[in-house]
């Protein structure tokens, strides 16, 4: 008796916080999808500067053992061809949708538009 008391109250928290996690949230602002469109950027070019770094570690590992492999006289095959290494560069920022107008540094916000009053 006890068991199945455990179980179904369980069941019922279980699905009091599923129909809360079902809420729809409401879309992001266009200031909060310029954020993510330039975090987005910044992890791409990250991890292009990750790909760049790791190209030229593999070019510095291959010469080392070219070096020392010819030093003890041990046979190498000849390196396999290899597209070159890209540097990507700084990370740029994207510039602003045409139309918006930064806020000046210092600026007020633009106060919020009253709300409507309700009807009964």
């Amino acid at each position: 008796m006890k068991k199945t008391f455990i179980s179904m109250a369980t069941l019922v928290l279980a699905s009091l916080f599923s129909l809360s996690a079902m809420a729809k949230l409401p879309a992001p602002s266009d200031e909060a999808k310029a954020k993510a469109a330039e975090a987005a950027a910044k992890t791409a070019h990250g991890n292009k500067v990750a790909n760049f770094q790791l190209c030229k570690s593999r070019e510095k590992v291959a010469a080392h053992y070219y070096k020392t492999a010819k030093a003890s006289g041990k046979p190498t095959n000849p390196p396999v061809a290899t597209p070159p290494c890209v540097d990507p560069g700084a990370f740029v920022a994207a510039a602003p949708a045409a139309g918006a107008k930064p806020a000046a540094p210092g600026a007020a916000a633009p106060a919020p538009a009253a709300a409507p009053a309700k009807k009964s």
